[in-house]
């Protein structure tokens, strides 16, 4: 990994509004995945900034697995980047993210072409095994649309402790990907939207009663792509608390330490 690093433009507030924009301080370093196909995949580790400046051991982590890269869909996908700018001082969590095979960002194009779902396997144990070889603890698997597809059909690991999905379409994986998890055993959490475009909170209490241990959580008003802060904001409550139980919630919503100035960011 790269050396840690801050946020070039923070700067000290008193009790500023966290925004769509604002950037938390955390180290943040560009990371490389080497998948089993031989593949190197692109990504982006934040972690709790220390009082050395360097990383602290984080509390748990998040392996965060993006939307569908053929519709838009990539490591920077507004929930999981604001994940990545939150969590790790507003929870102390580590969130990694990363480009899937042939998906491109602003931190680069991972190598490969995009394969529906079924090379991305690789894709996903590469996630894992960084995860434990970076001695990160406490995993979670937090997959959004194409992502939640990618969690249930190969993130059956012993190295996780659980899965939360976020806009299951459950178009590619199958019941028996839900059997499969069923017998898997881990934690299952599912957040969907209550006007979601592929499925609803009904059918996905009905698709998903064949986990035993899956909690479905509909949320109101929300939207398959989670716009808007208040969308954002229960969707990180949601993981902060399934992750780190005890943890208070919600999440403050002003931060009087630094943060990234958007308007700097643009100059």
């Amino acid at each position: 990994m790269s050396t840690p690093r801050t946020h070039p433009h923070a700067r000290p507030a008193g009790g500023a509004e966290i925004r769509s924009l604002t950037v938390l301080p955390a180290c943040r370093d560009d990371v490389e995945l080497h998948t089993a196909d031989g593949l190197t995949l692109v990504g982006e580790l934040a972690r709790p900034l220390g009082a050395d400046g360097g990383p602290a051991r984080p509390a748990a982590t998040l392996v965060t697995l993006h939307p569908l890269p053929t519709h838009g869909g990539f490591m920077d996908s507004h929930v999981l980047r604001k994940a990545s700018w939150r969590l790790p001082a507003l929870a102390d969590l580590a969130v990694l993210r990363f480009n899937t095979r042939g998906t491109a960002s602003p931190r680069g194009t991972s190598e490969g072409t995009f394969d529906g779902g079924d090379a991305e396997r690789f894709d996903v144990h590469a996630a894992i095994e960084f995860a434990e070889f970076h001695d990160l603890p406490r995993r979670w698997l937090v997959g959004w649309s194409f992502g939640t597809e990618l969690a249930l059909m190969h993130g059956r690991d012993p190295g996780i402790e659980g899965a939360i999905l976020l806009s299951p379409p459950l178009h590619r994986a199958t019941d028996a990907d839900l059997d499969a998890w069923d017998a898997f055993g881990k934690p299952l959490v599912v957040l969907v939207p209550e006007l979601d475009d592929y499925l609803r909170p009904e059918q996905a209490r009905a698709r998903f009663a064949r986990v035993r241990h899956a909690e479905v959580i509909g949320v109101d008003g929300a939207k398959h792509l989670w716009v808007g802060e208040p969308a954002v904001r229960r969707v990180l409550d949601e993981i902060v608390g399934h992750v780190l139980p005890g943890h208070p919630l919600p999440l403050p919503t002003h931060w009087s330490g630094t943060v990234t100035d958007p308007a700097e960011e643009s100059a």
